[in-house]
């Protein structure tokens, strides 16, 4: 497979349970690699499919669906004990072998990479006599953090959290000197807020362009206001959408900027109407039926952008 090397890996969990809310988190990148399904979970936990992983451990599909089915069994056979026992030895528990996430319309099967190198392990070295040559040799190549790694590197994940910026930081690269002098834009001015939404977890991408959201409101609220006849008349200005967005297409596309002397009303208008008025909610709402970010990750960006007002205030 030729893995890339990658020099910085997430910290380690402390906690026992594997996966404890999983279900509820979307793909975050997937992809197939000489047979052997593999991605990662958008909270950042590496995976196999389970044809993955029994290609791994050079055994039948059914073997490893039938180590998920007999997971939970009051009196667990010997090859799950043994499985788990493997599984204890580096501090981890986990309720189920598997996670069954929707994804693209259909059910993704994905094994933990902690649970996948027990069950490798298991193959190479304690199945007796179906103990598999092709297990151990991959065991010897995958131990410790190498199996992660080399999912991360193949599907093109950076564990660091820094790639998820980039897409936001490609558009200000071709707008920040956009709006002409004495006028605002609202995709400069929501910095604060796409940046609130990228630190709690929550992709700002092509399919999640929270500005323009924000911008149709405000200009609603600016007609229904006559803020024309308050603070002058709004113009428009270029906007461009970087190589990376569909929307790059229709490229230069027009926007409304503002009057400066409109930027306070803005501001509030922003953080009543917008944010405290339910409409931030109602887009996040939206964008999680349509599967473009998990329910754990809207309501944990909810949460971190919907902050309590100061007592007084």
């Amino acid at each position: 497979m030729k893995p890339m090397t990658i020099k910085t890996l997430p910290a380690k969990t402390d906690q026992k349970e594997i996966g404890q809310g999983l279900l509820d988190l979307g793909i975050a990148k997937d992809a197939e690699i000489n047979g052997i399904g593999m991605g990662v979970l958008s909270d950042g936990t590496p995976y196999l499919n389970q044809r993955g992983l029994a290609a791994l451990c050079g055994v039948q599909n059914a073997h490893i669906g039938t180590i998920s089915s007999q997971w939970r069994e009051t009196e667990p056979k010997p090859r799950i004990q043994a499985i788990k026992g493997i599984l204890s030895k580096i501090g981890s528990e986990t309720q189920s072998a598997h996670f069954e996430v929707p994804h693209n319309g259909i059910v993704h099967y994905c094994y933990p990479a902690e649970v996948c190198l027990s069950i490798l392990e298991y193959y190479a070295f304690d199945a007796g006599a179906n103990c598999q040559q092709e297990a151990r040799d991959n065991f010897r190549i995958l131990a410790g953090t190498k199996l992660r790694e080399m999912i991360y590197s193949q599907v093109g994940y950076d564990p660091t959290g820094r790639s998820r910026f980039d897409k936001w930081h490609e558009r200000i690269a071709l707008n920040y000197q956009s709006a002409p002098r004495g006028f605002f834009s609202v995709f400069n001015e929501a910095e604060t807020l796409i940046y609130e939404m990228i630190v709690a977890g929550a992709p700002v991408d092509e399919k999640n362009v929270v500005d323009i959201s924000i911008g149709r409101h405000w200009s609603k609220f600016w007609d229904d206001s006559g803020y024309n006849e308050r603070y002058g008349d709004r113009s428009k200005f270029p906007h461009r959408y970087p190589d990376s967005h569909p929307q790059a297409k229709s490229n230069p596309q027009e926007a409304w900027c503002y009057p400066l002397e409109s930027l306070g009303a803005y501001r509030e208008w922003l953080q009543d109407h917008y944010i405290g008025g339910g409409k931030f909610r109602a887009y996040l709402t939206e964008k999680m039926k349509k599967g473009a970010i998990s329910p754990s990750i809207a309501q944990l960006t909810i949460s971190s952008v919907e902050k309590p007002r100061i007592a007084g205030y």
